[in-house]
């Protein structure tokens, strides 16, 4: 007996392989395949333009673009410019560099825009059908007429005006004859609905204002809804995917879509014929799933905007931020970030994501794919005082502990080195196992140091250590095996690379930023420490790092050449993450 069952995970699954994926929305999507309801997955992702994507939009991107991939189709990149008074080129550009830097590329590069003639159209043919009527409430009379959750809504004084009157009306909105805001197209639907997005929606306004893409031509733009549906309508979008907060708008998606009916309206579609547009008209399918909320965060587009507005971070690639531009110039990598949304899966139940699992994912990463290299954040000298002044030598590392195929660099060694100010303790606290005054320490690769005098300024700070290197402990010598307890890196002073080092932590102090219960803003919750810069030292090989290259500084975390202010003559690094989860009782 046949079935026209998909295949099950382990009946799919190849010796060896990645296992295959398996939550609601693919199951979907293999039921759709199987049953031949379609024969090729197409996706769509949908960014408005008002803004710079962020960490929640990577989750979005990587399922689009992951369905469409894992399942032979198609993603188009589609920005929805429908409402041109908050958008910009700018924006635009950013998103096209934020997607391709996640590792995709969209089928298409399709504007809400490119519709534009299309959207109008149809809202003519749902005037001419009896579904949908200008109406002349002001907004706030609007709201009035809504109702609320318990409360059916009232209709428009408005609503019963006839069909020609509807059509001039609406012709001569867009003709520019009325003012901003004096009148809109409302869908004609059920002002009695449970769902307020059914009470008779606007699905047009007036907005005199120029569009990036299509000058003054319009002074009407569609609504969202209107024109998300049926751009995916259009360009033959088979599974819609959007984030939980649209599921109750998605019976007015299905009712654009349908009472428009694209696919037996050919005469809507000329105009993109006449443009050379390509276009499949189909009924698409909206599916929701939650959203990627993280702890210690804000995504608000609006209020990321109004901290770099108010000069509260450095732009919108501020390292803190969490913008894909911010987090990248941190030195995440498109691969960590995929991992993160894989990590994540989908499901329909929102939950707040605490923000080591996006760290664990970096540092999963790089632990893989940085080299090592030793860089000193707050120096202290250390000077060997049994080597001459004039002594140098190289020394021998290995590029990365776990995979020869990095190979290894020669690091100048010299009697004068920069340690870290931390490794070092006068009054050491208990279990201190790094350099006290006359304790041993061993130097990472050049062998085993004894602290013999500790010299301080005038106002009783320590700035310089002299210290004995037991000439027998050198790597390979019998004397290297003695049990010393503690192990810490250097820099030659001599060849040593002055660099910028920005450490940089949570944006946040709280874990819940959007809670206003105490009378206080998300801004008034930014964490003081979130950035501090110190002045270090890295080994020669560093400073030739290129923008954006990532490495292990040994003992100190993982660091990224910054990608706009880096430069061999003037290195900038930034932390992107520390070695291990440190931020549990910070706060």
């Amino acid at each position: 007996m046949s079935s026209n069952r998909p295949p099950s995970a382990d009946e799919t699954a190849t010796p060896g392989a990645a296992p295959v994926r398996q939550d609601f929305i693919r199951q979907i999507v293999r039921d759709d395949l199987a049953s031949g309801k379609h024969t090729a997955v197409k996706t769509r992702f949908p960014p408005e333009p008002n803004g710079y994507l962020h960490i929640g939009h990577a989750k979005a991107i990587c399922l689009d673009f992951g369905i469409a991939a894992e399942f032979g189709g198609v993603c188009n990149l589609r920005l929805d410019d429908t409402n041109p008074v908050k958008e910009d080129p700018e924006y635009v550009a950013a998103i096209q560099d934020d997607v391709r830097w996640l590792g995709f590329e969209w089928h298409e590069l399709r504007h809400a825009s490119d519709y534009f003639e299309v959207f109008y159209r149809g809202a003519e043919k749902l005037i001419r059908q009896g579904d949908a009527f200008v109406c002349d409430l002001t907004a706030e009379q609007v709201r009035e007429y809504r109702g609320s959750l318990t409360e059916p809504g009232r209709e428009s004084p408005f609503r019963n005006r006839g069909v020609e009157e509807n059509l001039d009306l609406f012709r001569r909105m867009r003709a520019g004859e009325f003012a901003d805001g004096s009148r809109t197209l409302r869908a004609k639907i059920d002002m009695a609905s449970g769902n307020i997005n059914l009470r008779d929606p606007a699905i047009y306004r007036i907005k005199k204002v120029p569009h990036q893409n299509t000058g003054d031509a319009w002074p009407i733009y569609p609504m969202y809804d209107y024109a998300h549906s049926l751009s995916d309508a259009i360009e033959g979008i088979t599974h819609s995917l959007c984030t939980l907060e649209f599921e109750d708008h998605r019976p007015l998606y299905d009712w654009c879509v349908d009472k428009v009916d694209l696919a037996h309206s050919p005469e809507l579609l000329e105009p993109l014929t006449a443009n050379g547009l390509p276009f499949e008209a189909s009924k698409p399918r909206q599916i929701e799933f939650s959203r990627a909320n993280l702890n210690y965060t804000v995504m608000s587009k609006r209020k990321l905007m109004a901290l770099v507005q108010a000069g509260l971070v450095d732009g919108w690639d501020d390292p803190r931020m969490p913008t894909l531009q911010g987090i990248r110039r941190r030195g995440y990598t498109p691969a960590s970030l995929r991992l993160f949304a894989e990590r994540l899966g989908v499901s329909k139940q929102n939950s707040l994501i605490d923000f080591s699992v996006l760290e664990g994912c970096l540092r999963e990463d790089l632990d893989v794919a940085a080299p090592r290299r030793m860089a000193v954040v707050e120096p202290l000298k250390l000077v060997l005082t049994n080597l001459p002044e004039d002594h140098v030598e190289t020394l021998g590392f290995a590029n990365h502990p776990k995979d020869e195929a990095f190979g290894s660099r020669e690091v100048p060694f010299s009697n004068e080195l920069w340690i870290e100010r931390d490794d070092f303790a006068e009054v050491p606290p208990k279990g201190f196992k790094r350099l006290i005054p006359g304790g041993e320490v061993r130097l990472r690769g050049a062998g085993i140091v004894r602290c013999d005098e500790v010299v301080k300024d005038e106002a009783g700070n320590v700035v310089e250590l002299h210290g004995t290197l037991d000439p027998e402990s050198r790597p390979g010598m019998e004397g290297a095996n003695r049990k010393i307890k503690g192990t810490i890196h250097w820099v030659s002073a001599r060849h040593a690379v002055p660099a910028e080092i920005r450490l940089y932590d949570r944006l946040f102090s709280v874990a819940d930023p959007d809670d206003d219960s105490d009378g206080k803003t998300y801004q008034d919750h930014l964490n003081p420490a979130s950035r501090s810069t110190a002045r270090g030292y890295v080994e020669p090989s560093v400073a030739d790092a290129a923008p954006e290259q990532s490495f292990q500084f040994e003992r100190l975390g993982y660091f990224v050449a910054d990608r706009r202010d880096h430069a061999a003559n003037a290195p900038v690094f930034n932390r992107s993450v520390t070695l291990r989860d440190t931020w549990a009782g910070k706060i």
